[in-house]
């Protein structure tokens, strides 16, 4: 079961800054290399919210796993780790060139990031767990 095209257009919405003229690159992570296979933790600069998710799925619609964006939630429900698309030739420890269609598979539950053209309420969202 993948997770659902509603919590990362969520987190893209939260992710979204009207300064477009500012590096999408944090100035502190510049010059790193990101691989395939390691553990990461996605934040949004500004707001500070973490790309989360919990083996929880949607009440109704998809019934895939819920993903939000949440502040101060430092949690193994945070975790993804960086994989490469089907059919290509990368392996663990490729470093990743800019531009790169990667996969994100959340390292708990193992379930994949993905986007459907299936729409969720927001009404029939679960809300305050």
């Amino acid at each position: 079961m993948a997770i659902s095209f509603f919590g990362l257009a969520i987190f893209l919405f939260l992710t979204l800054d009207s300064d477009f003229t500012s590096s999408p690159v944090s100035t502190a992570f510049e010059g790193v290399q990101i691989t395939y296979g390691p553990v990461i933790k996605l934040m949004h600069e500004r707001t500070k919210f973490r790309l989360h998710s919990h083996d929880v799925p949607y009440g109704s619609g998809s019934g895939q796993q819920s993903v939000t964006g949440f502040l101060n939630v430092d949690d193994s429900n945070s975790y993804w780790i960086v994989r490469p698309v089907p059919d290509t030739n990368a392996q663990q420890g490729d470093t990743i060139k800019g531009g790169t269609i990667i996969r994100l598979q959340h390292m708990r539950t193992r379930k994949w990031l993905h986007s459907h053209l299936l729409n969720v309420s927001l009404t029939m969202m679960p809300i305050g767990f």
